[in-house]
């Protein structure tokens, strides 16, 4: 996946990416920081996490290399700073924000310490960053990948492992790391890659895959569409239970990195 893919799904997203109410509170809680703080979104998108830690109290600045999410975020919001821009190369002078966010977007960085370097850089002394991600262990107990195993391995292959993402915070200047696995509830209102691992048949709405770039990005006509057949046919029979017990894991779907400069 690159930068360039939300150009291309970007048109419709906000159908199926909305700011979950539970994952906006714990970027908040995780922050923790006073109201009017200045705070930095890396990889913003349209703007949905960057508006509700807005509606908490932080003034915030949305940054994304997709022009087209960035026309969908100004419609949001006017006192949001939106801004053209890569995480390799921030267009910030230093010390400026008090705090930052970077959720579901460290894998479609061309250079994770270099974004990590940018963001210490643009941070002043003491903040704190927030990170939502994915790793490939986590990934691989996803049962998506009993049916879109190839899409899958694909998606973990550009995926940060856990020990990539904190080697690059610690060479970046970050210290004070600490994990938090997060499991998919299911009032989830952001549907990315596993929001519906509780309801397979999800995955069968065209509508539904649009709005997750492994899905927009990484999948071939024909594997996909042996993978839905295959899911439908399971779904039908009851088999699918089956393959979801199988695949249940610990350790969390996702995880939140939280480090201080």
């Amino acid at each position: 996946m690159s930068y360039t893919d939300y150009d291309t799904i970007g048109t419709g997203y906000d159908t199926t990416r909305k700011a979950d109410p539970y994952l906006a509170e714990r970027l908040a809680a995780l922050l923790a920081l006073a109201p009017g703080a200045q705070v930095l979104d890396v990889g913003c998108g349209t703007g949905n996490y960057t508006t509700a830690l807005e509606q908490r109290g932080s003034r915030m600045t949305g940054l994304d290399p997709s022009e087209r999410m960035l026309e969908e975020a100004r419609g949001k919001s006017s006192t949001i700073t939106w801004v053209n821009g890569r995480s390799e190369d921030l267009p910030f002078p230093n010390a400026v924000f008090d705090g930052a966010i970077a959720t579901l977007t460290t894998h479609h960085w061309d250079d994770l310490t270099m974004g990590f370097r940018q963001m210490h850089r643009v941070l002043r002394k003491g903040a704190p960053l927030v990170i939502l991600t994915s790793t490939p262990e986590q990934m691989r107990g996803y049962w998506l990948c009993h049916y879109f195993p190839g899409i899958l391995e694909r998606s973990c292959a550009v995926m940060p492992t856990a020990e990539a993402t904190l080697a690059a915070l610690e060479t970046a200047g970050f210290h004070d790391i600490e994990l938090e696995p997060y499991d998919v509830r299911s009032d989830l209102q952001d549907l990315f890659l596993y929001s519906a691992k509780e309801d397979p048949t999800r995955y069968l709405d065209e509508g539904f895959r649009g709005g997750i770039s492994t899905f927009a990005a990484l999948t071939g006509k024909v594997e996909l569409e042996k993978g839905l057949r295959r899911l439908h046919a399971d779904i039908t029979s009851g088999e699918w239970s089956r393959v979801r017990a199988f695949y249940a894991h610990e350790g969390g779907d996702y995880l939140f990195v939280k480090a201080v400069t």
